[in-house]
């Protein structure tokens, strides 16, 4: 009580009553207490910031924690007051204050080599400063998309050139798991292979195929041994994130490439976003041979049908392991393909008919069989749209499409396919949309910006159609069919010769060399446009500019016969064409496709509307 009655005077010196109060917290152990507990309530919530991120717990969790262990403060320093005292009987000061020490040390131990190095990073640089995924996860809060990563070809160590398939078969199965991560962008999956063998300027690279981060790595392949190292690159600053090597046998590899791609995701925090049982490599099969051959089809080339033996080396691969799904939906690609038939001009429509069904037929099987190995599978989905819609059911296929870009938003063929079934049923606009999106994913494949020209074209952008199809290679013929068009719309008639000349394979020398010759004559008129000979395929284009315009409504119409609706309806919507679209020839035509009930069911496209219950017009 003495001491009660001594405080309580006013008449007690200041340094005194700081005195007695210091003495009196001393005594009651405050500070050590004190200090202890903000050290334990540290550690404990770094390591349920760990377990958060492990577990993928929701960061209400963790604003809970933080919460209350701030309100546990002021209830340690009450037991302090009241049992500090009495605590202090079994240890000494020194004691206590040791054993503060080293909660402390402990807790500064635990966050240098617990946390992740990033986050470390990122705590202690400037807001505006901040670099990395950290930098990276800020943006994607306020932009959807923000964080994008681009795999980088694989570096073959195997010292064995034929071994480079399986380098580059990595680098796209690395990237077909990243795709499964719900909030990861990924971009570039085939245009990365332009910078294989190139030396990397990783900030040029990544304003070019508009990356955030990288992956990049190498394999070594040497008998039933495998060493995989892969690292994860800030593309701002060319700082690794994250990197590791796998030294397993070649019977892990489908583990390897699923803990690259977990371990990227956890270096993200991104949730999986797995179904249970679910893992994001689940495309397995055992026979190694098999998925080999399945690699070689997919990287060669960049593209699996530019192999010449492509659909015999699927075949037999699916033959071997009926169960893999990725190989049906490749196969069904190559088989889709095959039913180009239309530009062959010595063949009937009848003959050309069968052929074209029975490829489709094929490519239908393969891709229903994908689907129903793995119902997640996007390729599979876009394949099979892209066959129905072939058919004339487009309904069908758009659904099938927008079940694909479900399942994989950025999936570069399920954009291409669904773009180009838009724009032959007319809507234009939504097409050109797509395929621009498509060109910031994918901006060097030569198939995907030939027939983004060509949607250009469609939409009156010539210009800007040429300037996108003139850096393509020279030998491609696609291109120069698109880029010949594209000319003769400017009234470059010379230019339009000089590019088909180009042309080589995919149409016969002769039909090739009628159209150069027209070109050359044109703008002038011919007097009897049905004495002309036929100009196969594409080319019919010509006919518009000699005076010969109804004779560019053949093509379309034999590919309808035919039963390959979507290889040459789209033309019909060029401007050039604006004569033809208010003929009956056309509505005709429409009919026959299926188009007219299908703008019935689902909405009128962008150039006609309908007239009273039966009729409709089109610009």
């Amino acid at each position: 009580m003495s001491g009660d009655t001594e405080h309580s005077n006013p008449n007690t010196p200041p340094v005194d009553r700081l005195s007695y109060l210091w003495g009196r917290v001393n005594e009651h152990k405050i500070v050590q207490w004190t200090v202890a507990y903000i050290a334990v309530a540290y550690a404990l919530q770094q390591g349920l910031v760990l377990m958060g991120g492990a577990f993928d717990w929701p960061d209400g969790v963790l604003r809970a924690s933080m919460l209350l262990l701030i309100l546990g403060l002021p209830v340690v320093i009450t037991l302090a007051w009241y049992h500090g005292e009495r605590a202090s009987r079994n240890f000494s000061a020194a004691e206590l204050t040791i054993i503060s020490l080293l909660l402390v040390i402990g807790a500064a131990v635990f966050y240098a080599f617990v946390q992740p190095q990033e986050d470390i990073a990122a705590d202690q640089a400037p807001p505006a400063q901040q670099t990395g995924v950290e930098k990276a996860r800020a943006a994607a809060t306020s932009q959807t998309g923000a964080i994008s990563v681009a795999v980088l070809p694989f570096e073959n160590l195997s010292g064995d050139p034929e071994q480079e398939f399986f380098s580059a078969g990595m680098t796209e199965e690395i990237t077909s798991a990243l795709t499964k991560i719900p909030d990861l962008r990924v971009v570039a999956r085939t245009s990365a292979f332009q910078f294989k063998d190139q030396k990397r300027d990783i900030q040029a690279i990544a304003q070019t195929l508009r990356a955030t981060h990288f992956v990049e790595g190498s394999v070594r392949k040497a008998g039933a041994r495998l060493r995989i190292t892969a690292q994860l690159i800030n593309a701002e600053n060319g700082v690794s994130i994250w990197s590791e090597t796998y030294d397993r046998e070649y019977t892990d590899v489908f583990a390897i490439q699923e803990d690259i791609a977990t371990a990227i995701a956890g270096a993200f925090r991104m949730p999986l976003g797995l179904r249970s049982g679910e893992r994001l490599v689940n495309n397995r099969t055992d026979d190694l041979k098999a998925y080999e051959d399945y690699l070689r089809v997919r990287v060669i080339g960049a593209l699996a049908r530019t192999m010449p033996n492509a659909r015999a080396i699927l075949e037999e691969a699916v033959a071997r392991a009926p169960g893999f799904a990725p190989a049906w939906a490749s196969l069904a690609d190559l088989y889709r393909s095959e039913s180009n038939v239309s530009r062959r001009q010595n063949s009937s429509v009848e003959e050309m008919r069968r052929t074209t069904q029975a490829w489709l037929s094929k490519a239908e099987m393969a891709a229903r069989k994908a689907i129903e190995l793995d119902s997640r599978n996007s390729s599979g989905h876009a394949e099979l749209g892209a066959v129905l819609s072939r058919r004339g059911m487009w309904a069908a296929a758009e659904d099938l499409y927008r079940r694909a870009l479900e399942l994989d938003p950025d999936n570069p063929e399920a954009l291409h396919v669904s773009s180009a079934t838009l724009a032959t049923v007319g809507r234009l606009k939504e097409s050109l949309r797509i395929r621009e999106n498509l060109r910031g994913l994918e901006p060097f494949v030569p198939i995907y910006n030939s027939l983004t020209a060509n949607v250009m074209l469609l939409n009156g952008q010539v210009a800007a159609s040429i300037a996108t199809l003139e850096p393509l290679p020279p030998d491609y013929n696609n291109r120069n069919v698109t880029l010949a068009r594209a000319y003769a719309a400017e009234g470059q008639y010379a230019k339009a010769a000089d590019t088909l000349l180009l042309v080589r394979t995919i149409f016969p020398r002769e039909s090739v060399a009628d159209a150069v010759g027209f070109l050359r004559s044109a703008p002038t008129k011919v007097t009897a446009p049905q004495e002309l000979p036929d100009l196969a395929a594409e080319l019919n284009f010509v006919y518009s500019h000699v005076g010969a315009l109804e004779r560019v409504m053949e093509y379309p119409e034999r590919v309808v016969k035919i039963g390959n609706m979507s290889s040459g309806v789209y033309m019909l919507w060029d401007p050039l064409y604006a004569p033809l679209r208010k003929t009956e020839r056309f509505k005709t035509l429409m009919r026959d496709a299926g188009l007219v009930d299908y703008w019935r069911e689902r909405g009128w496209p962008d150039l006609c509307r309908p007239v009273g219950a039966d009729d409709f017009v089109c610009d």
